[in-house]
């Protein structure tokens, strides 16, 4: 394992790094004199006309089936070693923005080469590096698959013929980061996500090249069950064993105190994802993968309490665009009775009601907003503990639409859903926001929205 920028256990494959760059965006530079991602001295993304590089570095192990490309290998290759499986208690990673050095963050808002490396996982253990012209990663959690990606290329000659060519979607997946480059030469990179490679298509001609692609949860949710499946233990075992059933070696990590829940029956064709979600959810839990690959059961920051990630300020040296805000109360809820009754363990009845009970809160229950109930109901719970969690979890996602956000800065690839920033608009209004997605452009020009899931006033 090697050390990250703030003393962190880190993946010795996360330090990979490239340079490819390209203009920098005209809009984020006039703002208020503040200076973009690019600056003097800017050089363009490499562009290549051969088969992708091999890198030396990999996430995770590749399927087992093997392949041999039909364009000419790179003269070096790597072999992907499987990563541990891990249940624990505490885990590095989860909703906090990912761990990066104080100097990336100053350098966000300076001028500065923006370093992005799209690495290509072959089913037979290769690794190669993309070089690529531009792209972006999509992080949301609102989703059942929370990350999605678009990376483009230049040359046509890799669009795949056979499944047995490189860019085959048939098993390959792909690992993308981005990063700054330092004046000194050095660089410092965060990875966006791993993806399972999906479609490949473009011009044969003269391209460019589009590659798409999800996040690991895919390949849990495409492989439905053809027969009953039952669920048992606890939460974190439950979870683990529906994951570890379509990704042997996925590497799952808990942020969680476990909980036993009752018997679950999935029936045939049931999505084992979403049985996943209805099994942490018995713990206030939810589940998807991180920017490293690994599947993280863990439970929502609260706003209220949560310390801020990221100021995105308008002030000169902000790293503020623009903002858009919104109130609504079509499909806000303030309560959510939670209930469980498992007939197979002959377990009795149990239910709990999570209310908006902030007496401040415009949603406050019973208040002007008035009482506007959520019903939730699964065999996995069979405590009243069980339904109390499950309830407030809900409860929060129910109580989101209230009052939101959209958010246009200059991009930060270290965030996570669930972070908490502080923004500051042009006015010196200050609020408190939760991130539920955001898009990372993968070239210098793009922009970078973020939605939020709620925001309050910072004192």
């Amino acid at each position: 394992m090697a050390t990250s920028c703030c003393g962190r256990p880190r993946p010795a494959w996360a330090s990979a790094t490239c340079t490819s760059t390209s203009p920098a965006s005209p809009r984020a530079a006039s703002a208020r004199s503040r200076r973009s991602s690019g600056g003097p001295g800017r050089c363009p993304s490499p562009k290549r006309t051969g088969p992708p590089r091999s890198a030396s570095t990999a996430p995770l192990a590749a399927p087992g089936r093997t392949s041999s490309p039909s364009s000419p290998p790179a003269p070096t290759s790597s072999t992907c070693t499987p990563p541990a499986r891990i249940s624990s208690s505490t885990a590095e990673w989860g909703d906090a923005v990912y761990p990066v050095s104080d100097r990336f963050l100053a350098q966000l808002a300076e001028s500065h080469r923006v370093a992005t490396q799209v690495q290509l996982f072959l089913t037979d253990g290769r690794v190669l590096d993309l070089d690529h012209t531009g792209g972006s990663v999509t992080v949301d959690r609102r989703q059942a698959i929370r990350r999605t990606c678009t990376v483009t290329i230049a040359d046509p000659t890799l669009i795949p013929r056979t499944p047995a060519d490189q860019l085959a979607t048939y098993g390959a997946r792909l690992r993308i980061s981005r990063g700054v480059e330092y004046g000194d030469g050095s660089e410092e990179l965060v990875p966006l996500g791993v993806f399972r490679l999906d479609s490949v298509d473009g011009d044969v001609s003269d391209g460019p090249v589009t590659l798409q692609g999800k996040g690991l949860e895919a390949i849990v949710v495409d492989d439905r069950f053809t027969a009953p499946y039952t669920a048992t233990g606890t939460v974190v075992g439950a979870v683990t064993a529906l994951i570890q059933r379509s990704i042997p070696d996925a590497t799952v990590l808990s942020q969680i105190t476990d909980q036993p829940i009752g018997k679950r029956t999935f029936d045939v064709e049931a999505d084992p994802w979403a049985g996943c979600q209805e099994i942490a959810a018995a713990a206030g839990a939810e589940v998807y993968t991180n920017a490293d690959g690994a599947f993280v059961i863990s439970t929502l920051p609260d706003l209220l309490t949560a310390t801020p990630v990221w100021a995105v300020e308008a002030t000169d040296g902000g790293v503020y665009i623009s903002a858009n805000r919104a109130m609504s109360s079509e499909g806000v809820y303030n309560g959510v009775l939670a209930r469980g009754e498992n007939t197979s363990e002959n377990a009795p009845p149990v239910s709990a009601l999570a209310v908006d009970s902030d007496t401040s809160s415009p949603t406050y229950w019973g208040g002007p907003f008035g009482r506007r109930p959520l019903f939730y109901s699964s065999s996995t719970l069979t405590t009243v503990n069980a339904c109390a969690q499950a309830a407030n979890l809900k409860l929060a996602a129910a109580r989101a639409p209230n009052a939101s956000g959209d958010i246009s800065s200059l991009p930060n690839p270290a965030l996570e859903p669930g972070d908490v920033l502080r923004v500051m608009h042009e006015d010196g209004t200050r609020e408190l926001h939760q991130v539920a997605s955001f898009s990372v452009p993968l070239d210098e020009g793009g922009s970078f929205p973020i939605s939020t899931i709620s925001a309050k006033e910072d004192a």
